[in-house]
């Protein structure tokens, strides 16, 4: 049930905007945060259509889809990655909802940390769930809160006293567009503009990809609302001390986009420099792999000395290995995800970057790879710490029993991965290489010390049992 994703929401004045395929290149940006399913919601004069599925974004969405849900002023998209589920057309998203009030649709990034009680909380008072996701859980609230409410923000603003842990929200409902960002800001979530339009998404690259200014980073804990009166904002939850997931700027993000006025591009080049400073090594070129790798390649270089090298070229029709649902998935596409230019690592002593081991087993591929194209040596340097604890936010590290850091020490790792040496980067330098961000971060996967409590373990969904079956 714990998802990383990308969410995006657009407002126009003009109820025959084209806001389905504004959502549509969106959502093509967000692509890399969610290659399950996608989906897009379009509202026009308060009646809602949307469209849902499994498959990336150009996959769901033709001309003629795009075409059926009709123009409007107002639309949510989302991406989902759901990495504990099996693939389920009912988990896409966004959801929609229709009530005694009227309608609403959702997108959430994130994973509630008291989803477990909330649940069945909701079932006990007689709600009936058609998805495992967490969404539901969220939609059903607010919609318990609307009825008794004058208004769809008062609704959340009371949701939100309810809903634990990370969440990044878009919400449409007849007449209004609301972004929402949980008190501790796990999630990222940005607002935008283009030529009087008002627009969230999880990244700035996704405003870029329509042209939209970037106008600021939605805070942790607030509420903003959009409508035909303009844009308010909502506060009350404000004030906590923020926890940006440090792993957006290491992994999840792409490169373009920029968080908390942070650069990630720039972040990455920082990781690859304390990484050269805290564990030099004597080699002859310096590779990433494909995609997140890179830049922290490039500043392990320019830190270093040592040149920098194109060692690996990527399938670009391949989805990103770690976000693939299951193991064997990981393997097929490592498979055929990477090839090594031997000229460039045929006798040589290389240097290889990569964002992170979780599992070790793409690692070991990857290493064995260089290793059967000719590499004299390969030493291996990580631009985040080993994670040792589970992430109970929307990072798809549900237990210590999948981490290879909870099982070996790191010369037992080098070991495995058949590596000549190891070097992760240090819990210390990974908070400093967002060095600019505005917000302070997470990073309970590799340290422990989460911000918030640890929820119970989760359960298992009894309606996936079989019978005779016990939790």
């Amino acid at each position: 049930m714990q998802e990383k994703c990308g969410v995006f929401g657009i407002y126009s004045k003009d109820s025959a905007s084209d806001v389905a395929s504004q959502s549509y290149l969106a959502l093509y940006a967000l692509q890399h945060r969610g290659q399950e399913s996608c989906g897009i919601a379009v509202c026009s004069d308060g009646v809602m259509q949307y469209h849902n599925d499994i498959g990336l974004v150009p996959d769901v969405f033709s001309k003629e889809t795009l075409e059926r849900l009709g123009k409007g002023n107002m639309a949510v998209g989302h991406v989902r990655y759901s990495p504990m589920d099996q693939k389920n057309r009912a988990n896409a998203q966004p959801l929609v909802v229709r009530h005694i009030k009227g309608s609403m649709a959702i997108a959430h990034n994130g994973s509630l940390t008291n989803a477990d009680f909330l649940c069945e909380k909701l079932q006990k008072e007689g709600t009936v769930f058609h998805t495992t996701n967490d969404t539901e859980i969220i939609i059903n609230i607010i919609t318990k809160k609307r009825i008794k409410t004058e208004t769809i923000e008062d609704a959340i603003d009371e949701a939100m006293k309810e809903i634990e842990g990370a969440f990044s929200l878009v919400i449409m409902s007849p007449s209004k567009l609301i972004a929402v960002r949980d008190s501790c800001g796990f999630r990222p979530l940005c607002m935008g503009k283009l030529n009087g339009d008002i627009i969230f998404a999880s990244e700035s690259c996704a405003l870029d990809s329509i042209g939209a200014d970037f106008v600021r980073d939605v805070e942790p804990g607030e509420i903003v609302v959009v409508d035909k009166n303009g844009t308010r904002s909502i506060k009350t939850h404000c004030g906590k001390k923020s926890s940006l997931c440090v792993f957006e700027y290491i992994y999840f993000a792409r490169p373009d986009s920029v968080i908390e006025n942070m650069s990630v591009h720039e972040a990455r080049l920082n990781a690859g420099a304390f990484l050269a400073i805290e564990h030099p090594v004597k080699a002859d070129i310096v590779i990433g792999v494909p995609d997140s790798g890179l830049d922290a390649a490039l500043g392990f270089s320019r830190q270093s000395g040592i040149p920098y090298e194109v060692g690996f070229i990527k399938n670009r029709y391949i989805g990103r290995t770690f976000i693939q649902p299951t193991q064997e998935e990981r393997d097929k596409a490592v498979r055929i995800k990477l090839n090594t230019i031997k000229a460039a690592i045929s006798n040589k002593t290389v240097v290889l970057i990569d964002d992170s081991i979780v599992r070790g087993t793409t690692m070991k591929r990857i290493v064995h790879l260089l290793r059967e194209t000719g590499a004299k040596e390969v030493h291996l340097r990580i631009s985040s710490p080993p994670f040792k604890n589970p992430c109970y936010f929307g990072t798809d590290i549900s237990s210590r029993d999948n981490l290879i850091a909870c099982k070996m020490n790191i010369q037992e790792i080098c070991n495995y991965l058949e590596a000549d040496s190891l070097g992760f980067l240090s819990i210390e330098n990974v908070s400093k290489i967002a060095k600019n961000a505005k917000c302070g971060f997470c990073n309970g996967c590799f340290s422990g010390n989460y911000p918030i409590p640890e929820p119970e373990a989760r359960t298992k969904n009894k309606y996936d049992l079989k019978i005779g079956e016990s939790f």
